[in-house]
C-alpha cells in the first residue's frame, strides 16, 4: 500500500537524523495500543514503521508529484541538525485558498524541522512555492483532521477516530496529528503578518462548520 507522506531521506520517529526533542505528545502511537477517543469505542491504532515497501511507495509518489500527477506535493524542510533539504510527499487539505499541512504519522522528522524553521517549500511539477506556518490547536485542527482522512484512505488506520467519527474524536487527538495553517512567504514578508494569520483561522471555523453540518 502506497502512503504519500511518509519521509524519504528521513527515517521513522525512532530515528531522527536530525536530532533533537518531540513534545511528550508528539510521540508516534505504539501498535497495537487503543487511545480513547472523544466519543465512541477504542480501536488499535498503527504504529508508523518507515518499511522498505512505505519508501518504495514513497519513491514513487516522489515522481508522481515531480511530474505533477496526482494529488501529492513535494514538501522540503530543512534539517535542523545538518542543515540540508530533506524532501517527503505530502498531502494537502486545501479550503478556498487556505492550504493546512497534516502530519498523519506524528512528530516525524519533516514536522520537527518545519517546526525548528519556521518555513517550507512546497513543490508540484513545475510550481514551486515558499511557506510559513503555525501550528493549530486542537479544536482547530480537529476539522482539518476530520477531511483529512476522507482525502488520504491510507493514513486511516493511524487515527483513532474513523471516517465516520464526530468532530469530537478528532479534536480529541489532534495532539498526536500536528496539523499547519500555511501562508504564502510573500505575504508573510509584506509586512503585517496578523491579516494572514487570521485569515487562516477564519479559514479553519468555516471548514469546522462545514464538517459539523455534514
Amino acid at each position: 500500500m502506497i502512503r504519500p507522506e511518509q519521509a524519504v531521506p528521513d527515517a521513522g520517529p525512532s530515528h531522527d537524523g536530525d536530532g533533537g526533542q518531540r513534545r511528550p505528545e508528539d510521540h508516534a502511537q505504539a501498535a497495537g495500543r487503543a487511545y480513547p477517543a472523544g466519543q465512541g469505542t477504542a480501536r488499535p491504532v498503527r504504529e508508523y514503521r518507515n518499511s522498505r515497501g512505505d519508501r518504495a511507495g514513497t519513491a514513487i509518489f516522489s515522481v508522481l508529484a515531480r511530474a505533477g500527477i496526482g494529488p501529492a506535493h513535494l514538501l522540503t524542510t530543512r534539517g535542523r541538525k545538518t542543515g540540508r533539504p530533506r524532501t517527503t510527499p505530502v498531502i494537502l487539505v486545501v479550503h478556498d485558498r487556505q492550504r493546512w499541512l497534516v502530519a498523519p504519522y506524528g512528530a516525524v522528522p519533516w514536522v520537527l524541522n518545519a517546526r525548528a524553521a519556521g518555513q517550507v517549500t512546497l513543490r508540484r511539477g513545475g510550481d514551486r512555492h515558499d511557506y510559513t506556518l503555525r501550528q493549530l490547536p486542537p479544536a482547530q485542527a480537529g476539522p482539518i483532521l476530520q477531511h483529512y482522512i476522507r482525502i488520504a484512505p491510507a493514513t486511516r488506520p493511524y487515527f483513532q477516530a474513523s471516517k465516520d467519527s464526530p468532530l469530537a474524536d478528532f479534536i480529541a487527538e489532534a495532539d498526536r496529528h500536528p496539523v499547519f495553517a500555511l501562508t504564502p512567504l510573500s505575504e508573510a514578508s509584506a509586512g503585517d503578518t496578523t491579516k494572514p494569520r487570521s485569515t487562516a483561522l477564519i479559514s479553519a471555523d468555516r471548514f469546522r462548520g462545514q464538517a459539523e453540518r455534514s
